[in-house]
This record gives structure tokens, sequence and C-alpha cells, in this order.
């Protein structure tokens, strides 16, 4: 996102609009302007004229639920404004809101010719991507229909059928075609001497297979109202620290973002349910490994995140062997698109499996959910799928066969697996990349503490007490093997990864930090790697670096290189905790407390890395999205580490 667009979100929906309120309709690589809808552009086009010239930005969009600015026309020093006209816009459940109202600065009365040229062109949001990827889309068709208070606009490509319905109040004079496929809306106001004009126009959109019975609400503080009491209740009730502020507002607008990123999911019995979206814009869907750390975080907090979140999981859990899915039986999903090039299999992502470790974090949210609680009611009910996953960890999962978990480049889907996913993301301290089967080393740590706990499962709520020996032997293998296997002597710190043959993957990573969350280290190993995480070369002021610098492979603006990851922080910080390294716990959460205190107490997806020695304020990561679940969860985890130090 670049500055000049402002981020609008409510569950599955969100806007992306310019700082005069508009939707430009010019299609740029790595841009996704417009109203989406279940990954699908339902307003591509939105731009208001005011007797045919785009009037001039007086006061620009703001940052918040509400986009509002004013706007004047274009004009010089000794030729005041002839009018003001006000823009207020605000996003629900599938619809979009604008209430417009135009006053007169003239004694005399005033017509204007006021339009809204507006279009649909329902494109996936996979083809706004920056990897300049065309998809065929033969028979395809858009249509639109002129309405009594409007225009709808019809999108058909064999089954799937999509829909953008667009009416105002007052109906306007009359709609027009523009030979470009969009329609003008355009009304001609009568203005008395500092009269005023409203409009309020209304956009539903209607995407393929959405059946519910959804009404646009009046007006964008309608909108605002429903959001400000879905966020009222994610906040409410929250101890926050009276000592530490600033903690106080991260986690407060934390909670507020994480009530505006629910999509809706289904469970195992269709019942309904809304998940912690990964991300806006890009990943406002359901990503397995994203949910569970959101769900992590927030536990303590608002356990219904998990309670959600595991059903949701367990209801798209595999159950065959899938190569273009990446699926076996027992893993946990990745990523779960709605779209229409998922759903014509042009993408893999309707259900897509390319994760190595959300199966394993399934497994630890599951015990934690039941210890948290005190509940264990979901542990019973999901054992099944419980099972099956630690069944996929054994078996397909490579623990058996390799003593580790295991994964493979993805050709059609990612290259790698954890959740430093990116190309290149993995290598050695040289930029090396490793051949052949990877074993990355932060999904052993999840998988040793998914046996832990699924081990206390078993002995607690299953009363299965051999089954309870065997993980718990599992893991106390897991431990030991990977001790001997990823541990550097000559660094007194594990390797990111072992390659295909078995050989360390030697960058110096903040994945470490992982392991001391999932307590895989012997407490002195533990120790040393905390402590070696703050110096100087990983922390960077403003958080541990995903690389330390020096290496040949560290860039600051690297994705996974060098930059710094509230989230991976957040782990860091409640390792160090459970190692007993509380000032360094203490240390990296001022950090990123700090870091979000610069940006109106908002974490976001990632920062770059340079240090704050150089640079007085963080350094934005130049394509990170703007708010982002687990980012958001992340100052939770810090209050759970530190409390209110």
């Amino acid at each position: 996102m670049t500055d000049r667009h402002h981020l609008l979100v409510f569950g599955g929906t969100f806007a992306a609009v310019g700082d005069g309120g508009d939707i430009s309709g010019v299609r740029t690589a790595g841009s996704p302007e417009g109203l989406f809808v279940r990954d699908a552009r339902h307003l591509s086009r939105w731009q208001l004229t005011v007797d045919g010239a785009v009037p001039e930005t007086l006061t620009p969009v703001a940052d918040g639920d509400t986009a509002r600015c004013v706007l004047v026309p274009r004009g010089g020093r000794n030729e005041p404004p002839a009018y003001t006209l006000f823009r207020e816009q605000a996003v629900g459940d599938n619809s979009f809101v604008e209430s417009l109202r135009v006053t007169s600065n003239r004694p005399v009365p005033t017509t204007i010719r006021l339009a809204i040229t507006a279009d649909a062109d329902f494109t996936d949001q996979f083809e706004l991507r920056s990897d300049h990827r065309t998809y065929a889309k033969s028979g395809a068709t858009r249509s639109r229909q002129v309405l009594d208070h409007g225009v709808e606009f019809t999108y058909q490509r064999a089954d799937w059928r999509s829909l953008t319905t667009v009416t105002a109040d007052p109906p306007p004079d009359t709609v027009e075609e523009t030979g470009t496929g969009a329609r003008r809306l355009l009304w001609i106001l009568d203005l008395p001497p500092h009269g005023t004009e409203e409009l309020t126009l209304r956009v539903m959109a209607r995407p393929h297979g959405d059946k519910r019975a959804l009404r646009v609400p009046r007006s964008p503080s309608a909108l605002t109202t429903q959001l400000l009491s879905l966020e009222g209740e994610f906040v409410e009730g929250v101890a926050f620290p009276t000592g530490w502020p600033e903690l106080a507002a991260a986690c407060a607008r934390g909670l507020a973002d994480l009530a505006a990123l629910q999509v809706p999911a289904t469970g195992p019995d269709g019942e309904e349910l809304r998940v912690p979206a990964a991300g806006a814009p890009w990943f406002l869907a359901l990503l397995g490994r994203d949910a569970l750390l959101t769900s992590l975080f927030a536990l303590p907090y608002r356990p219904q995140l998990a309670a959600a979140t595991l059903p949701a999981l367990a209801a798209t859990q595999a159950t065959e062997n899938s190569l273009d899915a990446v699926s076996q039986p027992g893993k946990i999903v990745h990523e779960v698109r709605h779209g229409e090039l998922a759903h014509f299999a042009q993408v893999p992502y309707a259900r897509y499996y390319g994760s190595v470790d959300a199966t394993p974090l399934f497994l630890i949210l599951l015990g934690a959910h039941a210890e948290q609680t005190g509940d264990l009611s979901m542990a019973r009910r999901l054992e099944p799928h419980a099972r099956a996953a630690i069944g996929w960890m054994l078996d397909h999962g490579g623990l058996t066969s390799r003593g580790y978990l295991v994964y493979r480049a993805d050709q059609g889907g990612l290259a790698n697996q954890n959740w430093k996913d990116s190309p290149g993301a993995i290598c050695s301290a040289d930029g090396t990349r490793p051949g052949g089967p990877v074993m990355a080393a932060g999904a052993q740590g999840y998988a040793y503490d998914a046996l832990r706990r699924t081990a206390w499962l078993a002995r607690t709520a299953w009363q299965d007490e051999t089954y309870a020996a065997l993980l718990e032997q599992a893991a106390a293998d897991l431990r030991d093997r990977f001790q001997r296997d990823f541990w550097m002597p000559e660094h007194s710190f594990p390797a990111l990864a072992l390659d295909g043959g078995g050989h360390q993957v030697n960058a110096l990573a903040s994945d470490a930090g992982h392991l001391l969350w999932s307590g895989l280290l012997d407490k002195e190993y533990g120790e040393a790697v905390g402590r070696r995480l703050l110096e100087p070369d990983f922390f960077s002021g403003w958080g541990v670096r995903t690389l330390a610098s020096g290496q040949p492979a560290y860039h600051p603006l690297s994705y996974h290189r060098g930059s710094v990851w509230p989230h991976d922080n957040a782990l860091i910080t409640l390792g160090l905790a459970r190692y007993g390294l509380h000032d360094e716990a203490r240390t990296v959460a001022h950090a990123l407390v700090d870091a979000a205190t610069t940006t109106g107490h908002r974490l976001p997806e990632v920062l770059a890395g340079y240090g704050r020695d150089t640079h007085t304020e963080p350094v934005p990561y130049p394509h990170a999205c703007v708010r982002e679940s687990r980012s958001a969860a992340a100052p939770l985890a810090l209050l759970t580490a530190v409390g209110g130090a």
C-alpha cells in the first residue's frame, strides 16, 4: 500500500481508497485499490466529479475506520471555491456506503452537476499481485443494468456468478454510459444561497455462493457504530497495565483491529464461525498458521478466538493425498480462498496445505486452550482431528522416517513452507539456498511442544496413558536429536535448518527464539541463545532481526532476511521469559511498544531492519500488510511475557 491509499476493513470486506475517496480504476500491479469481498474486486472504479472536473482535496482521508475528506473545486487565490464537498465512507459486511454533502459558498442560487463514475471488474485478487501472472477466463461476460435507484454490475463465467449493486438516495437523475463499461450516475443539484444538499450511495457486493440475506446500512455512521460496538466488545474486560500506558494503548489498538479482522468460516458440524483473517489487504482470508498464532497470543484475554479457530481448521483438515494442494491425511490447512481462480483451480489455494508448521501449531493451541480455560470439551470433541494431526507429523510429516518435520518446495505454490515462506528465506549465511527436502529449526520446536501438549491431553482428556507415554518419548527423542544435529558449537547457536543431506544451513536467524518459546533447548543452550539474540547484529533497537546483520545474506529491506517482524519478536519475548531471561524479554517488549507508539500504537506486519542508533523512528517495510492479525495480537503476547514492566 502506498501512502495515498487508505484501508477500511470490516470482516471479510475491505476498501482501499485514495486521499480524496476515489478508486481510480487504474490496474497497477501491487496496488489493490478497490472494494474487495472474498478475494474479488467488486468496485474497480469510484470517481467523483463536479461539473465535469475532479475536485481538489482540501483535507485528505486520514487513518481510521471511516474515510472522511473535504473537497473543493480547483481555483486560485483570487477565486474562492463556489462550494465545499464533505465526503464520508465506510465498509460493512459485503457493503460500502458513502455520504456526500455539498454546501454552496455563494450568496446566490447555484446549480452543479455531480457525478459518480462506477465500475466493477470482478478481478480476482491474485491477478493484481506483482508476479505478472495472467489467467485465461474463457467465456466470461460482464453486464450492466440500470435500476430505478442506480445500476447493477454482473459477472458470469460458467457456474460462477457475482453481482455488485449500486443504489442512491435520492436516485440519480440519469445513468450514463461512458464507453469503457463503467456507468456514470449523475445528479443536477440546485443549491439555494449557502444551501446544502446530501446524497447517500450504497454498494452491495454479492460474491459467488453467498446466499445470506444482507442489508446495506443506511449511512457510514451506522457502519461505524457497528464496528465500534464490535471493537468495544473485544476490548471490554481486558486488564491493561496501568503502569505502562503505551503497552496498554498497543493492546487496545490490537484488540480493535482483531475485531475488524474476523472472517466467516464453518465448523465440522456446519456451524457458522468467525475466525481471525491473516491480514489486509492481501490476506483477508483464513490462513492456518496466522490464525493459530493470533489465537495463541490472545488466548489469555480472548479465548473465543481459539474456540472458533480450532473447529474451523478441524473442518478443513486434509483427509486425502493431493499433489496440487500439498495435502496428506491429518494435515492442517495453510490457506483457504474463495475467489474465482481458486474455484476453477487456476491457483491452488481453494484449500492449500503448503505449511509444515500449521499442524503442530493446531495441536499446541488445542492443548493450550484446554489448559488456559480448564474446559476439556473442545479437546474431547476434536480428539479424532488431534490424533490425525499427530499421525501426519509422524508419518507424512517425516518425524518417523527423517527424525524431523520435513517439507519440499512446491513448484505451483510455496518454495518454503515454514513461517519464513518467501523464496530464499531459508539460506546459509552466504545466501546459498539448501537443496532437497528442508528441515526448518522452528518447526521442530513446534513439533516438540505439540507432542508434549497432546500427551497431556491424552492423559487428562482422553484417558489414554499408553498414547501419552508414546508421545512423551517421541518428544524426548526429538529434543535429543535436535541438539545433536542443529547445534553449531562455533556459534553457540542452532542452525536455521538442515538440508536434504542433513547438513546445517548455517545462517544466524531469529527462528532460534521460537525454540525458546517451545522449550526445545536445554537451559544452558537456551540462555546462550536468548542473550545472543540481544546482541547488536540481531537486535535493531526496534526488535530482533530475522537475520543477524553482517552476514552476506542480510538485507534490511528483505522480507525475511533482515527485517523485524512483530509476531516473531512476540514469540521470542515469550521464549525469553520462559527461560528466565526477564531483562532481555523486557528489552524486546519495550522496543516493540516504542515502535508501535510511533505509528498510532498499531504494529504493522513487518518493519525494515535498520537500527535505532541511526534511525530515530522505525523504517517501514514497503509492502507490509497495513493490518495483520499476528501483529495486532503481538502486544497481548508481550503483556503475557512481561506484564506491565
